[in-house]
């Protein structure tokens, strides 16, 4: 793979054959088709109901929980990079850790540390550009198809996590404090999400730009399914177990991950 930036020299990653020619490094993420972003979605919600139930049923608290999830997620990470190919249930193992620790840091800041919601997505929203500003300067590009180094995949999976703890924030934010509650929350992100596939669709926005918004946005989708399945019925919610509902969720994105197509491939930003 080329680095495209300007004045940059031309650095080409992967390996030579026998005869010279360049192999491409085989790609670890999987194809954006829309099994992904269902799974995606259930990844999402199970990081809700998983991560609120280490921090609030077992009584843990959201520092101790973060902490757990956060070494979960660099054990992963360390497994998934070390990988030599695409492996779907590790990578996907991997965004539900990246999804259960967004939840509790973002509970953390939020409630422990009292920052409030405005103030926490405002700097996990700038913790999020400052890593895509790093990979785009590193590769000259923040599309996935730029991922064929462990240093290029890490600046990838720490742009996913801060996506995925700013997606909570929102969420939380968005259900909490403008009187929608859960299911008008969700409804408010899956309209967003719907525009989003309209202008991948019918439009030439950047399918870089398209892709990583629809991944922030899928987050705070699942965070507001995940808290309508399991907040108390008084408080607008389900009150289903949160223990419960991550085992059903976690068997359904183990029969999509094994029912559905899951191959590596190039994703829509590398056409733009």
């Amino acid at each position: 793979m080329t680095d495209h930036r300007p004045g940059a020299a031309s650095t080409t990653y992967g390996s030579a054959d026998m005869h010279g020619a360049v192999t491409a490094a085989p790609s670890k993420v999987p194809e954006v088709t829309l099994a992904f972003w269902l799974i995606k979605i259930l990844a999402t919600t199970l990081g809700e109901t998983g991560g609120d139930a280490v921090s609030m049923s077992l009584n843990l608290g959201y520092a101790l929980s973060s902490i757990i999830f956060i070494g979960i997620f660099f054990v992963a990470v360390a497994a998934q990079i070390a990988a030599k190919a695409f492996h779907p249930f590790l990578y996907w193992f991997v965004i539900v850790a990246t999804t259960t620790a967004g939840t509790t840091m973002a509970d953390f800041a939020d409630r422990s540390l009292g920052i409030g919601y405005p103030s926490g997505a405002s700097i996990l929203f700038a913790l999020l550009m400052g890593a895509l500003g790093v990979w785009y300067w590193s590769a000259g590009s923040v599309s996935v198809n730029t991922i064929a180094t462990p240093r290029i995949e890490m600046f990838y999976w720490v742009a996913i996590l801060f996506s995925q703890t700013l997606g909570t924030a929102l969420g939380d934010w968005m259900a909490d404090t403008n009187g929608l509650g859960y299911e008008g929350g969700a409804l408010v992100f899956a309209a967003a999400l719907a525009v989003i596939a309209a202008a991948y669709r019918y439009t030439h926005i950047s399918h870089t730009f398209l892709f990583w918004s629809a991944f922030i946005l899928t987050r705070p989708l699942g965070a507001t399914l995940g808290d309508l399945l399991d907040k108390p019925l008084e408080e607008g919610g389900l009150e289903f177990s949160r223990f419960y509902a991550s085992a059903i969720l976690a068997a359904i994105i183990v029969a999509c991950i094994l029912l559905l197509p899951q191959r590596a491939g190039n994703h829509p930003g590398a056409k733009r």
